[in-house]
């Protein structure tokens, strides 16, 4: 596996078509839009002022996490930079590669996060210490 570092991830403009009278439409399409092909999406809604969602890396998932709604920041940690992206556009995603932390929060009143992702749920491609992420990231080298 590739050691990837938070400056793998970009944000990704996603197809945007607007008609003056019936409003946008943005298309994702396996093989055209992403470079993985989506095997699993998921949201996050409701989530209280003040709280934050994440905290864990994936070992080989990857994912395009986008704004569909209202505002929130993504925090990328590779165990040795950080960086934040502030995602607030529907026709935006931001391109997580595997192997890295993931802290969401910041969420705007009635936000909602859409994530499409590379593979199923599977609880073992789960980091969700801090400390064994590190390690993890050590044995990559």
């Amino acid at each position: 596996m590739a050691n990837y570092s938070v400056f793998d991830c970009t944000i990704v403009e996603l197809d945007k078509h607007h008609s003056d009278r019936k409003g946008n439409l943005t298309v994702v399409e396996n093989g055209a839009t992403l470079p993985f092909d989506v095997k699993r999406v998921y949201y996050l809604y409701d989530v209280p002022g003040g709280e934050s969602r994440g905290a864990h890396a994936h070992r080989e998932l990857e994912q395009l996490i986008i704004a569909a709604s209202g505002s929130f920041t993504v925090t990328l940690d590779d165990g040795h930079n950080k960086r934040t992206f502030f995602l607030n556009r529907p026709y935006q995603g931001l391109f997580v590669k595997p192997g890295l932390w993931r802290d969401l929060g910041d969420f705007s009143s009635g936000a909602v996060c859409m994530v499409l992702a590379s593979e199923v749920y599977d609880a073992a491609d789960y980091i969700r210490d801090y400390e064994e992420f590190i390690c993890f990231k050590s044995s990559e080298k």
